[in-house]
Parts: structure tokens; C-alpha cells; sequence
């Protein structure tokens, strides 16, 4: 191993060897703060606007899945992003999105729920008039109004009760599935009694 070594004047005269590599490692350091972009000089208002255009719909991610695919040169993977999406004023839909990045997967999941959107009849304190109950694949869910109670409903089914601005009812998941997907299909095939034709 070669080692560089430079002679420095010390104050008494007297000379003192230093690495050669403090040199070149300070003019690199200085070199490269040199080339660190200055981001104030960026134009900041560029796509300001863009912001203030908001949707009338609010939306919730409930699963995201990354799936395989096994191809003859390997596994490819997707996402699959499933969604639900509603205005708080009695419309809400579920979509599912499938897409190899997360953004396109949750475009298509939006998409796909403002497509099957439906619209519920609420009563004068946006609960619901009447019980309702509905079984979809595994999923087994019953609404039934309930005056002063607020929202009790857990999983899925709150996100669609939520969104769709349902209040005052209470839901009840009569079956030991946990998979999000079903338990909103089956809140929306419920609500889908009390739906504006």
C-alpha cells in the first residue's frame, strides 16, 4: 500500500509530513457543496393551482394487495387496491383497481366506484327507514335504524356507512369474516334495498 505524503511549515521552522489524501478529500467536499442545487431559485408557483381543485367525493382505501402472476421468465406482481368512495350525502359505490403501479391501481379503483355508485334514501336525521340485511359470499350484515345512537359499526361496513353519510343506525356482522372486500360488497347489496331506482 502507497501512501503520498506533502511537507507543511510548522511555526518553529521545523517541517511536518501531512497524507496527501486530507487535500484532495477537503477540494471534493468543497466541490461538492459547489454542485448541490439551490431549490429557492426553483419557480415554486408552478402547479399551485392544481390543488384547489377538490373532488365532492371522499374516498378510503380498505385492502391493497400485491398479487403474483408467474410467467414463463418469472413472477410478475401487480397491486390491487380495493376502494370506497362517497359525498357524505347519501351516494357511495366500492370499486376494485388491479394495475402495476399503486397509483394507476387506485385511479382504477375510483373509477370503477364512482361507476356503481348508488344513492340512499336517508329520513330527516340521516339514518336509514327502515332494517335492512343482506348476505354476499361469506359476509352476512344487518342495518337497522336506531334514533340517537350515532354510527356503531365496525370494519368495512363503517367506511360505507361513513362515506355514504349514514348516521344513527347500528350494523352487525352476522359471520366470522374478516375479509374488507366482502364486508363492503355486502353493505352496499344491502343499502342497495333502500336505493333510488
Amino acid at each position: 500500500m502507497n501512501f503520498n505524503f506533502t511537507m507543511t511549515d510548522t511555526p518553529d521552522n521545523s517541517k511536518i509530513a501531512k497524507p496527501a489524501g486530507d487535500q484532495g478529500a477537503r477540494s471534493q467536499g468543497d466541490r461538492g457543496a459547489r454542485r448541490t442545487p439551490d431549490r429557492s431559485r426553483r419557480g415554486g408557483s408552478q402547479g399551485g393551482d392544481r390543488g384547489d381543485r377538490r373532488s365532492e367525493f371522499a374516498n378510503k382505501v380498505i385492502g391493497m394487495r400485491r398479487v403474483a402472476r408467474v410467467m414463463a421468465g418469472g413472477r410478475r406482481f401487480n397491486f390491487s387496491v380495493a376502494m370506497v368512495v362517497g359525498d357524505k350525502k347519501g351516494r357511495v359505490g366500492f370499486g376494485l383497481g388491479k394495475a402495476a403501479d399503486t397509483a394507476l391501481a387506485i385511479e382504477k379503483a375510483t373509477n370503477d366506484a364512482k361507476r356503481n355508485m348508488i344513492t340512499v334514501i336517508r329520513t330527516k336525521n340521516n339514518s336509514i327507514p327502515h332494517d335492512v340485511s343482506a348476505k354476499y359470499a361469506a359476509s352476512v350484515v344487518m342495518i337497522r335504524p336506531s334514533a340517537g345512537s350515532g354510527l356503531v359499526a365496525g370494519s368495512a361496513v363503517r367506511v360505507v356507512l361513513e362515506l355514504g353519510g349514514i348516521t344513527d343506525v347500528i350494523a352487525k356482522l352476522h359471520s366470522r369474516s374478516k375479509n374488507p372486500i366482502n364486508n363492503a360488497r355486502v353493505a352496499i347489496k344491502a343499502l342497495e334495498q333502500i336505493a333510488k331506482k
